[in-house]
């Protein structure tokens, strides 16, 4: 469980950043180092595609809550979708789902962000 993958792409100016594996501090920098990299490119609002991330530890929820009080500062936006029920649970829990959103599927959104 210790390897952890990305995949970004770009739909109607939302990064939409696609996760595999374990997001834990090593997932959790991944994200952290593209969600920079595109607001320095003026870009936010993000969308996690989590459908392949099926455990989250707190290292990987504080590295996004990080990146949720960046985004504030830009009046940016980032939600997840396709979360497994218990991380849905652990989001909601931990208390990050008030400062973003959580959505059924990528279409959902896209469409919404």
């Amino acid at each position: 469980m210790s390897s952890f993958n990305v995949e970004t792409k770009e739909v109607n100016n939302i990064v939409v950043i696609t996760t595999d594996g374990y997001l834990n501090n090593f997932g959790g920098e991944q994200i952290a180092a593209v969600c920079t990299q595109k607001m320095s490119e003026g870009k936010n609002k993000f969308l996690l595609n989590m459908g392949n991330t099926k455990v989250v530890n707190s290292i990987g929820v504080s590295i996004l809550i990080e990146i949720i009080e960046k985004l504030q500062q830009v009046d940016g936006k980032l939600g997840y979708c396709n979360l497994a029920p218990i991380v849905d649970k652990t989001f909601k829990i931990m208390g990050i789902s008030k400062y973003s959103s959580i959505f059924e599927n990528e279409e959902a959104g896209i469409n919404t962000l």
